[in-house]
């Protein structure tokens, strides 16, 4: 278990974007591209910063249920964790999480209120590699 762990952590840390999915108000899955994640907690916890006036957040305030895709596309490897979204809009976990090179996203700095951040929370975890799936226990999953 340990060897696929590190295999899936190596895949998101070098992956260079990744695949952020949400509910519309249809109830049709909607999927973005997304910078890496701003941290991680291992698999069970990720956090985003995103544009509060985003499409993805409007489908969060509606509907939490959420999935992120991470993969790399020449070896085959991939992994789909599902879960929910909570936006947080504080000022201290906003400023926890700002970078001041967000300016170029969010002019008017860490108060701007178009920047907030998305804490992922999974639920179930599945990687694939070597033309296998496998469903990995997210409750057994280290926190880091």
């Amino acid at each position: 278990m340990q060897d696929k762990l590190d295999v899936i952590n190596d895949l998101i840390d070098n992956c260079g974007i990744s695949f952020l999915g949400s509910v519309d108000p249809s109830g049709f899955p909607n999927i973005k591209a997304m910078l890496l994640p701003r941290r991680r907690e291992g698999l069970k916890t990720i956090w985003y910063s995103t544009n509060t006036s985003s499409l993805r957040v409007s489908h969060y305030r509606t509907n939490p249920h959420a999935c992120v895709y991470y993969c790399d596309p020449i070896v085959f490897k991939g992994v789909l964790i599902t879960g929910t979204i909570e936006i947080l809009e504080d000022p201290e976990t906003k400023k926890e999480f700002w970078d001041d090179d967000d300016t170029v996203y969010y002019p008017k700095g860490v108060t701007d209120p178009d920047y907030c951040v998305l804490k992922f929370t999974a639920l179930t975890v599945r990687y694939y590699s070597d033309f296998k799936s496998y469903n990995i226990d997210v409750s057994a999953l280290p926190d880091s």
